[in-house]
């Protein structure tokens, strides 16, 4: 009866993982931010996950299977990185643009990320920024084109809680 039991609950939380992003559950805890996205024709809202220490940006969007549409992940950094310092694909189960962008807030280059189907990291490409930058916003591939959002246009930092300040709410 236990070995049943066992093989019912491996089962069920093989499950319960497959749907991770589609309804509310994650690996780890991202506290959110609600802020503002300017484009020369329209001011955006959006919903962002902040990834903040070593292990929230080592996640990511990982075995996400679902990211609401105006939803993504803005990776904050404490100083500028090398243009060189990409971002890669590694167990991430749906398409992303990505921005990076400046101190002030200011994208200064975008890519599109495909999921890398690959089963050891390094066997997944790199996308570098070929820019320095201090912030990364992953979004659902297609938002910026859709939304006009392009170099120049501009997250505003302010929306984002102070450190220490509370959140607009954390996803356990």
């Amino acid at each position: 009866m236990t070995l049943v039991t066992a093989f019912v609950l491996i089962a069920c939380a093989d499950e319960a993982s497959s749907n991770d992003g589609v309804a509310g559950e994650q690996i780890m805890k991202f506290d959110t931010a609600r802020v503002r996205l300017t484009t020369p024709r329209e001011t955006l809202q959006l919903t962002l996950e902040l990834a903040v220490t070593s292990d929230q940006k080592t996640m990511g969007l990982m075995e996400r299977r679902h990211l609401d549409p105006n939803a993504g992940m803005l990776f904050i950094y404490d100083s500028m990185q090398p243009a060189d310092a990409g971002f890669w694909m590694f167990r991430t189960r749906i398409p992303l643009d990505i921005a990076f962008l400046d101190s002030a807030g200011v994208i200064r280059s975008t890519k599109r990320m495909q999921p890398c189907e690959a089963t050891i990291a390094q066997g997944c490409p790199t996308y570098p920024p070929d820019v320095p930058y201090r912030y990364a916003l992953e979004v659902n591939a297609g938002y910026f084109e859709q939304h006009g959002v392009g170099v120049g246009s501009k997250l505003m930092l302010g929306d984002l809680p102070r450190a220490g300040a509370p959140t607009t709410g954390a996803k356990p």
